[in-house]
Parts: C-alpha cells; sequence; structure tokens
C-alpha cells in the first residue's frame, strides 16, 4: 500500500481526522488550559471568532472539540443516536471522585438507575424537604442579619452546605457535619484541579482522603436507613424502588448520594450569588420579588409547597441568574461513534464538549447578553419562542437534572425568608467580576450588607 493511502469506513468513506476540524492545539503538552483557566469567555470567543461555532483545541491534557449554539447543545444533549456518552466526557474530571453518579453512567443502565432515583423527588418526599428547609432557615437568615456586612459567596457556600447536610442525610450542624462538609468541599475542589493524581499535598489528595471518608461513614449509616421512613434523601435512596421493585446495592447508594450532594451543593451556591449580586445592584428587581413573597399573605417566612409556583416573578429572576452564570460551565461527552455536524466529521473516541456559559452569554441568542432580565424569561419576553436549548443550566434530554425542581425550592425558600426582612445593600459603586472555572464564584467573595426592614 503506497505511503498516502487512507484505509475506508464500511460506508466507503475514509475516516474522520480531528486535524480537518479548524482550530489549534496550544502549547506543548499543556495545550490551552491556562488560557481556559484564566478567562474560559474571552478563550471561547476568540477562537470562535478565529474557527467558527466547530473547532478544536486540546486542555487538561487531551485533545477536544467544542460545539457551540443551541443547535449544538440539541445535538449533543437530545443525542437521538445515542453517539455521546456522558460516563467517558465526565470521567476525566468526576471518576476518580464521584463515579458512577447519575452523569457518569448511559444509555440503559443510566434510564434504570435514573427511574428508581425518581422516588426521592416525588411529591411527597419533595414536601417533607421543603418542611425542613423552612424550619432551618429562619435562624440562618437572622445570624446574617446579625452580621450585618459580611461576604456572601462563603456565607451562601456554608449554608448550602449545611442545608445539603440537613436535607440529604437529616443530620443537624455539628462536629459530624463539619467533617462531611470539609470532605465534600476538597472533593469538589479536586475534581477540577491541573493534577489528576493524588500526590502527597496535592488538593487531589485531600479530595481522594474526603471520599473514603464519606464512603466510610454512609456505608456505616446505611443498615441504620434501611426500611425506616426518614424524611431526608439518603433515607429516601436507602430505600428507593420503581414500578418493577428494583432498588440500589449499598455501593450504588453511597456513589449517588456523594454526586447528588456535590451537584446540589454547588448549584445553588453559583446561582443565588449571582442572584443577590444582581438583587443588590437592581433594587426595582429586589422591590418586585419582596413584594410577591409578601403579597402570598403568609402567616409566617415558611413557604408552603402549594404556594412555590406563585413565586413567579422570583422563578423569572432566579432562572436570570442561572443563564448569567450557569453552575456548569460546560458539558463534555465523548463520541462512542463518528458522527457529523454542520459539514464537521468527529471521529469516534472524541471529547465533545458544549458550553453552557457561551451560549447563556451569546449576542446572537440574548439581547444584550450582559443584562440582568428577568423578563426574558416571562412569554412575552420570548420565553415561548426562543429555541429551547438556548436556556440548558440543568443540562437537557436524557440527562436532564433530576433534582432541578430541588434547586428552584431551596432558592425560593431562601428568598422567602431574606427578602421579606432585608434589604440588600451593595458598596456604592460596586462591581465585582465572576471566576468561571473551576467553580463560578466572585472574585472578591461579594461584600454585601443586611438592612433590616422596619
Amino acid at each position: 500500500m503506497a505511503a498516502n493511502a487512507q484505509t475506508t469506513t464500511e460506508s466507503g468513506t475514509t475516516p474522520a481526522k480531528l486535524t480537518d476540524i479548524p482550530g489549534n492545539t496550544g502549547m506543548p503538552v499543556f495545550g490551552n488550559t491556562f488560557r481556559i483557566l484564566k478567562d474560559p469567555i474571552a478563550f471561547g470567543n476568540e477562537m470562535r471568532t478565529e474557527y467558527g461555532d466547530v473547532y478544536r483545541t486540546n486542555s487538561f491534557f487531551r485533545d477536544n472539540v467544542t460545539l457551540l449554539g443551541p443547535d449544538a447543545n440539541e445535538f449533543v444533549l437530545m443525542d437521538k443516536g445515542k453517539n455521546f456518552s456522558s460516563e467517558m466526557g465526565w470521567a476525566p474530571y468526576l471518576e476518580r471522585l464521584f463515579p458512577r453518579g447519575l452523569m457518569l453512567l448511559d444509555f440503559d443502565e443510566h434510564k434504570a438507575h435514573r427511574h428508581i432515583m425518581a422516588a426521592a423527588f416525588k411529591t411527597g418526599p419533595m414536601k417533607g424537604y421543603m418542611e425542613r428547609l423552612n424550619a432551618a432557615m429562619p435562624e440562618r437568615i437572622a445570624a446574617w442579619g446579625k452580621k450585618g456586612s459580611f461576604q456572601f459567596y462563603p456565607a451562601i457556600k456554608e449554608l448550602s452546605l449545611d442545608m445539603a447536610t440537613l436535607v440529604f442525610l437529616g443530620l443537624e450542624p455539628g462536629p459530624e457535619s463539619l467533617k462531611i462538609n470539609e470532605a465534600l468541599t476538597d472533593m469538589v475542589s479536586a475534581s477540577m484541579g491541573v493534577v489528576r493524581v493524588p500526590l502527597p499535598g496535592t488538593i487531589m489528595a485531600r479530595g481522594v482522603k474526603g471520599r473514603k471518608f464519606m464512603i466510610d461513614y454512609l456505608m456505616r449509616e446505611i443498615p441504620k436507613r434501611r426500611g425506616t421512613e426518614g424524611p431526608d434523601i439518603f433515607t429516601q435512596l436507602v430505600n428507593a424502588q420503581d414500578d418493577d421493585g428494583n432498588s440500589f446495592t449499598d455501593q450504588e447508594v453511597v456513589d449517588h448520594m456523594i454526586f447528588l450532594w456535590m451537584a446540589a451543593h454547588d448549584t445553588i451556591t453559583s446561582s443565588v450569588t449571582t442572584l443577590v449580586y444582581e438583587l443588590g445592584r437592581h433594587k426595582d428587581w429586589q422591590t418586585t420579588l419582596r413584594s410577591e413573597i409578601v403579597n402570598l399573605g403568609l402567616n409566617s417566612d415558611s413557604l408552603p409547597y402549594e404556594k412555590m409556583n406563585d413565586l413567579v416573578m422570583t422563578e423569572y429572576a432566579f432562572k436570570e441568574a442561572l443563564r448569567m452564570n450557569p453552575p456548569v460551565p460546560a458539558m463534555p461527552r465523548k463520541t462512542v461513534r463518528e458522527v457529523e455536524f454542520k459539514g464537521h466529521r468527529i471521529p469516534k473516541d472524541t471529547i465533545v464538549s458544549i458550553s453552557t456559559v457561551g451560549t447563556h452569554r451569546d449576542a446572537e441568542v440574548w439581547s444584550e447578553p450582559e443584562k440582568f432580565d428577568p423578563m426574558r424569561f416571562s412569554p412575552e419576553g420570548g420565553a415561548k419562542s426562543r429555541h429551547r436549548y438556548a436556556w440548558i443550566p440543568f443540562g437537557g434530554g436524557a440527562h436532564m437534572c433530576l433534582g432541578l425542581h430541588f434547586a428552584y425550592m431551596q432558592a425560593k425558600v431562601i428568598m422567602a425568608h431574606l427578602l421579606p426582612h432585608y434589604s440588600i445593600e451593595l458598596p456604592e459603586g460596586y462591581k465585582t467580576e465572576f471566576q468561571i472555572v473551576p467553580l463560578i464564584k466572585p472574585v472578591d467573595g461579594l461584600p454585601v450588607t443586611l438592612k433590616a426592614i422596619d
């Protein structure tokens, strides 16, 4: 065979080559990793300008292809041809620390696990979770009020960890919950570390140690929860069954618990931080949400489950916060066969990513994307006419986040306990910047002042 001859596929075409896709691999070894870590938005904009909506790069020690825009999101997330593995896409980041969570399962196995897990998110259990949130929230919000001025990001991070420990485990704050929170925080930090092996002294080593602690703790607890009716997600998963009586093994319960814990904590931490920042900057919207909550006519701050859908404007504002700073900036997959998108043939075994933050800030999709405008999500604001994959903070298709309604519920409970009593104030002329990776957060912690409302 001649040196330049090419083999052919069964269809008679030559195999797809990654190098046929426009793009660049950046520096030797590290590729474009440091450019992405420094400013992923600027990097993505530069690549899109130079190469278009489909481009090739190298980051985190592997070649990958980025697909941009709502059509790309739909193509990957709906995955009608079962072309993309979520498990193999996320594995480089999560497999060592959060293996076998729902995002790291594919196709029929994912569907089977999702059916069992759905029992923990039915109306009955959700009402129980909401009761626990309502009962625990006043003390936390009051503590913020006593501080007056403080950094909001670490405060909401601590609150979200406490709420996750309470609602997911049924465990009140104390020495034990502090150890659990520390373990989870170390695992989340390690998931996006540049060093991917647990060398002594690295954040990956701390993350691996945190996972071992969580496995040991949860395995000891499972026998205590079996056959009980506790109102926490852990107990629900231990006893969950689908319609055919299938249930999780102990190891599956542990893997799903750790993953759900991480996902719920990250979502509420970043999204409520963004919401509070924008409400501080837009007092008119703060007043609108406060009036909506007060006008529910509640006898106390406790938000009944049946009243959640009445907080329409609050939901619009929360969705806008999720648009501006989606908790998951990008979603990776790996091709299980060759695929074609917009004329580009992508080889089998290629990491393919869609950019959540890129789509959410695309001026061709959203007018004035840097502007906080919750009315985008109203019918008159274009919610029904906009591409259904223009807004994807919870993913889509088979892997649509199972806990999205829990996220809405938690955000609304926080606002229901906060806004009737306090005005959110920012320093005069203040503006912050949000770090996108490895986790979305304000670079300065977001200084706020809560002023009591008479």
